[in-house]
């Protein structure tokens, strides 16, 4: 006798379809690639307000979980909500799958920020925030800033061409829409500071270099100054060296590098002492007195367990970064960003939304 299976209903059906669209989409968030927005200026001009961007996990090797107890496709909170979209009760070990390459000084990388500076929440690192900065040194490098210029191993870095610092615009008069316009900045880019007592117009502007000759030579100008010195009322990484670097003349400073030895003393443990705390993957460490113990063991030389990365955004003095929160353990690195799949402009109307000459663009 034949067994006559049972017709799933429409709604059955629908609801299967969901499922696995679900499970699917989430394998391939989590092992090739994302989607993700710029929320900031940071990167500027190099990637935008509202660049959307494809970020590959392949290249450096994608990540396994530490969170498994999440909403999928979610990070951190529920769509549109304060809700947290996970629970931390379980932490499983997390592992890097063999990628392409490692990554390399001068592209931008795609992690998860070791110290969230505006949103002091505790997460797990799978679930901090995800940010997007140009790697300027790499595991083993010394780098240095003199006068705005990165060094790495006592070599100039080449500049990445959109790059921006702080300037202190004086002109005759407030400035039209029209003008900011041509000079290619938006909200992002200046700010009104007032007026002088003889009604001139003062302007805090981050000017690539064209856009700085371009505001130098202009008949409306006064004097143009830079303000590139104003850390933003954060102290700098290291500590001890908050007042005496600054973001224009910083370093040197070593990058740890996986395999690498340090000798433990109060100057070993100011610069690096937070990362073998939290990121080295001790059960319990102890510093004090200038000395270091790992697991009631009092620690003479310290050897790193993984590579650390020191990152920055193009745009030098509107970018919270290594410079503030210090180095990017490896196991924060995300992906790699690959090109742009859309570009909005929110002052945009219309069409003008769209910036079409950005769509599918190579990041570099």
């Amino acid at each position: 006798m034949r067994t006559q299976v049972k017709k799933k209903s429409k709604l059955q059906e629908w609801r299967d379809a969901v499922v696995f669209a679900v499970v699917v989409a989430t394998l391939f968030r989590w092992s090739i690639a994302e989607a993700f927005v710029i929320p900031t200026s940071s990167m500027e001009n190099s990637l935008l307000v509202g660049d959307y961007l494809w970020v590959s996990k392949i290249h450096y090797g994608t990540r396994t979980p530490r969170t498994p107890l999440q909403i999928p496709l979610t990070h951190q909170k529920i769509w549109g909500t304060e809700v947290p979209s996970y629970v931390d009760w379980i932490q499983l070990p997390s592992y890097r799958l063999p990628g392409l390459r490692k990554v390399k000084r001068g592209e931008p990388v795609v992690f998860n920020t070791p110290k969230d500076l505006l949103d002091p929440t505790e997460r797990p690192v799978d679930l901090k925030t995800y940010l997007v900065k140009r790697c300027v040194a790499v595991a083993g490098d010394v780098i240095q800033i003199k006068n705005q210029q990165v060094y790495v191993n006592g070599e100039p870095m080449v500049n990445p061409p959109g790059m921006k610092f702080r300037y202190q615009v004086v002109t005759k008069e407030e400035l039209q829409p029209r003008t900011l316009a041509r000079l290619g900045l938006d909200r992002e880019d200046f700010w009104f500071l007032g007026k002088t007592n003889t009604g001139e117009a003062v302007y805090s502007m981050l000017l690539t270099t064209p856009q700085l000759h371009e505001v130098a030579t202009a008949p409306y100008k006064v004097s143009v100054e830079s303000a590139s010195v104003d850390k933003g009322g954060f102290p700098l990484y290291p500590s001890l060296k908050d007042g005496i670097w600054n973001l224009n003349h910083y370093g040197p400073l070593t990058i740890p590098q996986k395999g690498m030895t340090m000798v433990v003393n109060d100057s070993t443990l100011q610069f690096y002492g937070e990362f073998i705390e939290k990121y080295e993957g001790h059960d319990a460490v102890k510093i004090s007195n200038h000395e270091l113990e790992i697991d009631g063991e009092r620690i003479t030389t310290y050897t790193f367990q993984q590579d650390y990365y020191f990152m920055m955004g193009d745009s030098r003095d509107n970018s919270l970064d290594s410079r503030y929160w210090g180095l990017v353990p490896e196991d924060h690195i995300l992906g790699k960003p690959l090109f742009i799949w859309l570009s909005i402009n929110h002052e945009g109307k219309g069409l003008d939304m769209l910036r079409w000459e950005r769509l599918f663009t190579r990041i570099e």
